[in-house]
């Protein structure tokens, strides 16, 4: 009979590989209820807010470029593979979609792109256990693709290193869209509540869906403004979502030799923003910050920029950092 403490662990383990199972199953309902979502607050916003927004001249070409990078960068977080291990490494495409690189950045033949000041290292590699394949550092096999995802962080879709750019985009543009209809629409929720009985309402939205629509953008504003601080917290520091926990054991092994953990990657929060966003001289262009287009990331996820002096974690042996586990 199983002690309890493996019991406990066996139980655990299938409950987490039966939640990979719904997660993967439900992906694409919850893909299509956000657009509906997002296409009945546009429809509302457009109807009922925007045309009493002040200084029109002004107001509404940010608003629709809000809109645009909203559902543009929605669709290349659900689309755009998030890097597998197998696959070979993306190219730039022709069409319209994808930014144009600055002329002087450079293409480097380790895959990286960016310029020779920094300290690039191949990354090692090592074999998955669950699915076999050659994976570089910073890869993670991700339980519902059954594949593993170059610089994986989570599956809601799976973002990785090709995706998660565009993903906290659209987190950000979401963020800043409901913020918008929240501060912008409040006279008109009160209208709709028939709090204003000298007001009445003359919009083709009903007041119910205005009102329903309003209290999702409340929520989803505080809900996702939370995550895209997060997001944009690990960013700043070089970790994904998997590595912060990974991380935070490191820290407590180098503690207790009495040494101080550094993660390699993290260049400091300004150089680690630039390079995530593939920004500046040696990246792409600013403006792709506001239009939702195609950026490449600055690597190709076999070969990563690290502290000068650093070819590996400081402070936590090789033997001691954490691999993905094979289920029991």
């Amino acid at each position: 009979m199983p002690s309890r403490p493996n019991w406990v662990y066996t139980c655990f383990k299938r409950l987490e590989r039966c939640a990979d199972t719904v997660t993967g199953a439900a992906g694409p309902f919850f893909v299509a209820i956000a657009t509906v979502l997002f296409i009945l607050g546009t429809l509302c916003f457009l109807d009922v807010i925007l045309p009493t927004i002040p200084w029109p001249w002004l107001s509404v070409l940010p608003c629709f470029l809000i809109i645009i990078n909203l559902f543009g960068h929605y669709y290349f977080a659900c689309t755009v593979s998030p890097g597998f291990a197998g696959d070979p490494p993306q190219r730039v495409g022709r069409s319209f979609i994808w930014a144009k690189r600055r002329r002087y950045s450079i293409s480097r033949a380790n895959g990286v792109h960016w310029s020779s000041h920094l300290n690039i290292t191949p990354a090692s590699t090592t074999t998955c256990p669950k699915c076999g394949e050659t994976k570089p550092e910073r890869t993670h096999h991700c339980r519902v693709c059954n594949r593993c995802v170059l610089k994986y962080d989570h599956h809601c879709p799976c973002v990785g290193l090709h995706n998660e750019r565009h993903f906290v985009m659209f987190m950000a543009y979401v963020t800043l869209a409901t913020f918008c209809f929240v501060a912008f629409g409040w006279p008109h929720l009160f209208t709709a509540l028939g709090l204003y009985f000298d007001d009445t309402w003359e919009h083709r939205i009903s007041p119910i869906l205005f009102t329903i629509i309003y209290l999702v953008c409340l929520v989803m504003c505080l809900a996702v403004g939370t995550m895209l601080a997060w997001q944009l917290w690990s960013v700043a520091v070089a970790e994904t979502a998997v590595e912060s926990y990974d991380h935070e054991y490191y820290r407590k092994v180098a503690s207790s030799r009495g040494e101080t953990f550094q993660n390699s990657y993290d260049l400091g929060s300004l150089n680690n923003l630039r390079l995530f966003f593939n920004i500046g001289k040696d990246g792409y262009p600013i403006y792709t910050l506001i239009l939702p287009l195609r950026v490449l990331p600055y690597t190709d996820g076999r070969s990563w920029a690290r502290r000068h002096g650093l070819e590996r974690h400081h402070g936590v042996r090789a033997d001691e950092e954490l691999t993905d586990e094979e289920d029991n």
